[in-house]
């Protein structure tokens, strides 16, 4: 699977796309009502991204707005967006009320997920500590060293392969308000190549003392990351374990029922798996009956078998 779609809200506002110089000069919505979607044409840079972002700051009152979603910049498969970063640090100033930022909403039109390339976001962080929400889609090249952020609450990492250093960068964090983590670990063919080991900053929950949703999915290796977080001192205070959209089998839900129990949790999400329909109705009969919502749809999980037995199975998002 790949994306198809743009984001529709952020920050619980629904998004809407700054239009483009060549379109009708109609009145645009209220600055706060709205998580205002800037964009260039990312095979035609007649106006780039920091163009767009400019005549954004000149035609609406900054000072009101709470949530900013980046979408494609020019070449975006080829250049990183190190000038979207340092237009958007420049004006910082300008964005008293910004409390949501997403960096990379490409649909696959535009840049496949696995080729968009970023750049190190951090910088963003810094320069509006107010920030509450923080998200971005492609992994190529990211880089997330260890922060100190007291306002995050949500931060979300969209990846077909999610490299090493970010994962540690995560764990290595103090986020003390932060409660949703949602990282696409992804697979080795698209740099995705942390281990189990990688997570233990995140799994201790040492530095996350709020963190009531976890997400980590998108995974090559979800067997082994079901084992780890069967023992993870984090789960016990969570209430949604997202453990989707990846390869997981029987072996590593087996592992998940047999760790700590999981009856606490509000919602477990399994969809898009590999799971036997016994194992799936072990995990009915231990945790849905206890009231946790469980997602155990397959969804697109096809395997494909060769002829010598060999069995491929792949994560939802990787191209």
């Amino acid at each position: 699977m790949t994306i198809g779609d743009h984001l529709d809200s952020l920050y619980g506002l629904p998004a809407y796309l700054f239009p483009p110089a060549k379109a009708p000069k109609d009145a645009l919505p209220e600055p706060d009502g709205h998580a205002w979607r800037i964009a260039s044409d990312i095979y035609d840079s007649g106006e780039p991204w920091e163009s767009v972002f400019a005549r954004f700051c000149a035609d609406v009152d900054t000072t009101r707005v709470r949530a900013l979603i980046v979408g494609a910049w020019s070449d975006a498969y080829d250049s990183a967006p190190t000038a979207v970063v340092e237009a958007l640090v420049a004006a910082k100033d300008r964005f008293p009320a910004l409390r949501a930022l997403f960096i990379g909403d490409m649909v696959m039109e535009e840049c496949e997920i696995s080729w968009i390339r970023q750049t190190d976001l951090t910088p963003l962080l810094a320069a509006f500590p107010r920030l509450e929400e923080f998200g971005a889609r492609g992994g190529t090249e990211l880089a997330f060293p260890a922060l100190d952020h007291s306002s995050l609450r949500r931060l979300t990492l969209e990846t077909g392969g999610l490299p090493a250093e970010v994962v540690r960068g995560v764990g290595a964090s103090d986020l003390p308000a932060l409660e949703h983590l949602d990282l696409w670990l992804g697979t080795p063919d698209y740099g995705g190549d942390s281990e189990v080991s990688d997570l233990e900053g995140i799994l201790s929950g040492a530095r996350l003392p709020r963190l009531r949703e976890l997400a980590l999915r998108n995974s090559e290796m979800q067997d082994a990351v079901a084992v780890a977080v069967a023992a993870a001192p984090v789960v016990a205070r969570l209430e949604v374990l997202d453990l989707s959209m990846g390869v997981l089998t029987d072996d590593g839900a087996t592992a998940l029922l047999g760790g700590q129990p999981l009856t606490h949790l509000r919602k477990l999400d399994l969809h898009h798996h590999y799971l036997s329909e016994p194992v799936q109705e072990r995990i009915r009969q231990t945790l849905a009956t206890a009231g946790v919502e469980v997602d155990l749809d397959r969804a697109d999980a096809d395997e494909d078998e060769e002829d010598d037995g060999t069995v491929w199975r792949y994560v939802s998002v990787g191209e």
